[in-house]
């Protein structure tokens, strides 16, 4: 039999590839399938310890059995140290507190969110009415996207412990939350409110989501102007690089960081 293995993060970066199609003996196991990707590339075994692997996009334990043209994702545990992280593209109304509460832990004292709604009427000249809107995403890449945002805003913002970066897709009627940013740290100065408004931008820029408006008027698909192309956007890009270089290379230098002033 066939399954189709995507490489996600590390673990892609390890191999050179996105995805693969792998042979395997008809009843092979999740575990004999991490067996044979060590087996065929050499530079995944240190990390297939600690690798999570998904079937059909549902987490999946080392015994369980695969089938025929299976999906089988490998990536490691959600970057983000200490702090969670959660990213999702969904179809399901979004739920403030649910969001909120999955990002609390002992030490949160402060969190920030922003969140998009589908405006009624939009001032540009004269008044446009909004029947609704339809939003379509690319949802591997755009949780892929939504990953390196979050953590262009780690490296910015150290002190920032939660992110979530949630966008709803389908159609959507005005009044409606449409995306939630939401960051959590430990006191209102770590970040959280510069950390949500830059992750709210970085998603309009770099991840493939679409809307189209529709009102009495017609419709019409919004476009942005993002072109990865453009000297801007590569020394954009050359700039977060450094940036997080320089991280590295200052975290490698100082183990054990300073502890920070008690804040009241």
């Amino acid at each position: 039999m066939n399954v189709r293995v995507l490489y996600f993060a590390s673990l892609r970066a390890r191999t050179g590839q996105r995805q693969e199609e792998i042979s395997l003996p008809e009843g092979a196991t999740v575990g004999e399938l991490k067996r044979e990707l060590a087996v065929l590339h050499a530079e995944l075994a240190p990390a297939l310890g600690s690798a999570l692997v998904s079937v059909n996009r549902e987490y999946a334990s080392a015994g369980e059995p695969l089938t025929d043209g299976d999906e089988v994702g490998v990536f490691p545990p959600v970057s983000g140290g200490a702090g969670q992280t959660l990213l999702r593209i969904t179809e399901e109304a979004l739920d403030l507190n649910a969001l909120l509460a999955s990002l609390m832990s002992p030490t949160t004292g402060a969190a920030c969110v922003f969140s998009g709604v589908v405006r009624g009427r939009t001032e540009r000249g004269l008044p446009k009415e909004t029947s609704h809107l339809e939003y379509e995403a690319y949802p591997v890449m755009a949780e892929e996207k939504m990953a390196e945002v979050a953590e262009e805003i780690r490296v910015r913002w150290p002190e920032v412990d939660g992110i979530a970066i949630v966008q709803r897709v389908g159609r959507l009627m005005p009044g409606t939350p449409t995306v939630l940013i939401a960051c959590s740290g430990s006191h209102r100065d770590s970040g959280v409110f510069e950390a949500a408004r830059y992750g709210i931008d970085r998603l309009k820029e770099i991840v493939p989501i679409w809307k189209k408006e529709v009102g009495p008027e017609g419709e019409a698909w919004v476009e942005g102007h993002f072109d990865p192309s453009t000297p801007e956007a590569r020394s954009s890009a050359a700039a977060r690089a450094d940036e997080s270089a320089r991280a590295d290379s200052s975290r490698a230098a100082s183990p054990e960081s300073s502890p920070s002033p008690r804040r009241t």
